[in-house]
């Protein structure tokens, strides 16, 4: 159902697969479980945004950018750019300090630096350094890097020069239709009824 607009937006209180909500203009906004959805009034509704606009407001800033937490399924985290941090219960969650913030996000940037081996954006296709040793990734696909002509494994430094080229045949060799063309789907044709009434 709907209710008056609020800071401009409109407000709405509603029910989704992951219970009710809450829908403020594009946010949506979880009313706490065990909270009959039908007694959300205007105020009400209103003090729910107002807490999700404090939850969501930036905690600290880093090199100029905003940093916001929150919590997910894997737990606690901080959110700097693109880049989800989870935050270790060592430290202290309700209050992160700014140095806080700067070695969570600085140990981060050091990992994902240290991640990549080489790296083709366009192609979805990077060398990482995985726990194991090194891999590839073909867009959500783990695969392995097999050994040289010598039968040995490669080195980190033979796996920062090899080619695109190089990389793609290992692929393939793993997965057959990793580089094959998909072909449009066909189009069905509906045969017409014949509006001639049979006599």
């Amino acid at each position: 159902f709907d209710l008056k607009e609020f800071e401009g937006k409109s407000v709405a209180v509603g029910v989704g697969r992951f219970g009710t909500y809450v829908k403020w203009g594009d946010a949506f906004v979880n009313i706490p479980r065990g909270e009959d959805p039908f007694s959300v009034d205007q105020e009400r509704a209103e003090e729910l945004i107002r807490e999700k606009q404090l939850a969501d407001a930036p905690i600290a800033t880093y090199k100029g950018e905003p940093v916001t937490k929150g919590k997910g399924r894997f737990g606690p985290f901080i959110k700097y750019q693109n880049l989800f941090i989870n935050v270790p219960k060592k430290y202290d969650f309700d209050n992160l300090s700014q140095n806080d913030v700067n070695e969570l996000i600085e140990a981060k940037l050091e990992k994902e630096a240290n991640r990549y081996i080489q790296q083709w954006e366009k192609e979805k296709i990077s060398i990482e350094n995985g726990r194991w040793g090194p891999f590839i990734r073909f867009g959500k696909q783990m695969l392995k890097i097999p050994k040289n002509k010598k039968d040995e494994k490669y080195t980190a430094e033979d796996l920062a020069n090899v080619s695109l080229d190089e990389v793609k045949k290992w692929i393939s060799a793993q997965d057959s239709n990793a580089f094959k063309e998909k072909k449009p789907a066909a189009k069905k044709t509906v045969k017409k009824k014949s509006t001639t009434k049979k006599k």
